[in-house]
């Protein structure tokens, strides 16, 4: 069977975007591709000088410029801002993964469920007890949604993800394959003075996500011990990201991929979180905070700002020592030198 593949003529691209055509009109492009990449049948973008470069060394079907640019010996379609444009013509490729209408005949659902009559059940997916799914919300194939689950309104759960029990998730939120939520929190006690055995403290709380949520692929927000683990409304988790158990994720948050949130730890609202980072457990960050990525919070974050570093600390001073890390040589040589020198010093004192 052959693959589904839009395709569209420079024209019709320019007349979509609003844009105006330096090029052929009938010439048809097929795909979006990153600057640099030579396809007759490709679109790309360029918005500085450095992404023109990339795009004069490799040919392309047509390249989106900002609007007053020159002519150049390649078709362009000039636009306002060609980043905006771009992820307009992202959009028209954007292929949701197939699902087909209702609950499907091998899927398993509790009578005890209460569906929407517009929702839709993949293939071999588990919908248990006490579930309440929304409206239009889709339940991709081998997904497991556990008891008590609460899914809201246009939600998208993808193939192989894992609600345990008792996670509630807002409107129109997604979550991507393999990710699991609610699983136990980290909870272990020493039992009795000899230290020699582990007892598991039960995880008895829920996991909240609020609405317009994404959380990525292969991603894991435990269950609290007691009470709720909470994202909120808006906020982005990329893939391969832990949340601890009793978390407090503020609203429109992003969060790169392998980062470890610590148990009970409170984040802001509007903060960026780079790739790698270490937020120790009980720790508070407040709001518009942006974390560099590989950056270890160990203590509260209580202003506003840029930070880095392993401890944490703003941008600016991690900046300083990392440049004054690379004169460590030549400053212990100098130290050694001047001990040296006063050490014959003092000596000629005697």
């Amino acid at each position: 069977m052959e693959k589904t593949q839009r395709s569209w003529t420079l024209g019709e691209l320019s007349e979509i975007l609003g844009g105006s055509l330096h090029g052929p009109p009938d010439r048809r492009v097929v795909r979006p591709m990153p600057a640099g990449t030579a396809d007759r049948e490709g679109i790309t973008f360029a918005e500085s000088s450095e992404y023109l470069a990339k795009i004069v060394a490799a040919e392309i079907g047509v390249v989106l410029v900002p609007r007053g640019s020159p002519e150049y010996d390649f078709p362009t379609i000039q636009v306002d801002r060609p980043r905006a444009s771009f992820g307009r013509i992202l959009a028209l490729c954007y292929r949701p993964l197939p699902i087909d209408p209702g609950i499907h005949p091998t899927a398993v659902v509790s009578q005890e469920a209460i569906i929407s009559a517009t929702a839709q059940i993949g293939a071999y997916a588990v919908i248990e007890r006490g579930v309440s799914i929304g409206e239009f919300s889709r339940i991709y194939p081998f997904a497991y949604i556990g008891e008590d689950c609460e899914i809201g309104a246009k939600v998208t759960i993808y193939p192989h993800a894992v609600l345990y029990q008792n996670v509630k998730v807002g409107d129109r939120s997604i979550v991507h394959g393999g990710a699991i939520i609610g699983a136990d929190g980290f909870g272990f006690a020493w039992d009795g003075k000899d230290r020699n055995l582990r007892i598991k403290i039960p995880q008895v709380g829920s996991v909240e996500i609020g609405s317009d949520v994404e959380i990525g692929a292969l991603s894991a927000i435990d269950r609290a011990t007691a009470g709720s683990t909470v994202v909120s409304d808006g906020t982005k988790i990329d893939n391969l990201v832990q949340i601890a158990h009793n978390c407090r994720i503020g609203s429109h948050t992003v969060i790169a991929g392998q980062t470890a949130v610590g148990g009970s730890s409170r984040i802001g609202n509007r903060n960026d979180i780079g790739g790698q980072v270490a937020i120790n457990d009980h720790v508070t960050i407040t709001d518009d905070v942006i974390l560099g990525g590989r950056t270890g919070v160990t203590n509260d974050i209580q202003e506003a700002g840029v930070y880095w570093g392993l401890p944490a600390k703003p941008i600016l001073t991690a900046k300083r020592i990392i440049a004054l890390m690379a004169k460590l040589p030549q400053l212990h040589k100098t130290i050694k030198d001047l001990e040296r020198r006063l050490e014959e010093l003092e000596q000629a004192k005697q």
